[in-house]
């Protein structure tokens, strides 16, 4: 049976390194006979949670702003892909203020029982990502019912592109292709 996935692609860079593994996962996704949407944070307009608080109250975030489409995204979606370049050792700016603004979407049913994927790419190896994955699982406890599914490791990838040349590539398209 065919899956609805969400492809969230934090990458500043068109292309990036963490993008173009989210295109590979995609191809392989897609290959499988899934359905695939991908969103770029960076072209979208989404403002910082504030901590007002009113989503407790209506059951939704009172900013008018992109991330409106984004929840509606993930809530139509069986699997939810999640990629970010690793800065500084976490995740980058755009997913943070991604993850940090579902809160008021989380409100109202809609974002339990997904499957997840998480990407990360970086200059350094893998053991110096495992704090960017555990952000991005300490995410994932928040919701409930979500289930880790996989994870790649865009690892020894600096300038752009350098990430064609590491398995990573062929490991985004496998687990792609592996949903079904």
């Amino acid at each position: 049976m065919s899956k609805n996935i969400l492809i969230i692609s934090s990458s500043p860079r068109k292309s990036g390194n963490s993008d173009m593994l989210c295109e590979q996962f995609r191809k392989g996704a897609e290959e499988a006979g899934n359905q695939v949407d991908k969103i770029r944070l960076a072209e979208l307009a989404i403002d910082y949670c504030s901590a007002c608080y009113a989503c407790k109250k209506t059951g939704h975030c009172v900013m008018q702003d992109d991330m409106e489409q984004v929840i509606a995204k993930m809530r139509d979606a069986d699997v939810i892909v999640l990629a970010t370049p690793v800065y500084f050792y976490t995740m980058c700016a755009q997913m943070k203020t991604m993850i940090d603004r579902t809160l008021g979407g989380a409100q109202k049913p809609g974002l339990e029982n997904k499957e997840f994927y998480l990407i990360a790419a970086a200059a350094d190896g893998k053991d110096a990502m495992e704090r960017t994955i555990d952000g991005l699982r300490g995410y994932l406890e928040c919701l409930p019912g979500a289930k880790e599914m996989g994870v790649i490791y865009g690892a020894g990838a600096w300038r752009l592109g350098d990430i064609e040349k590491t398995p990573a590539m062929q490991e985004a398209y496998e687990m792609g292709k592996s949903i079904s």
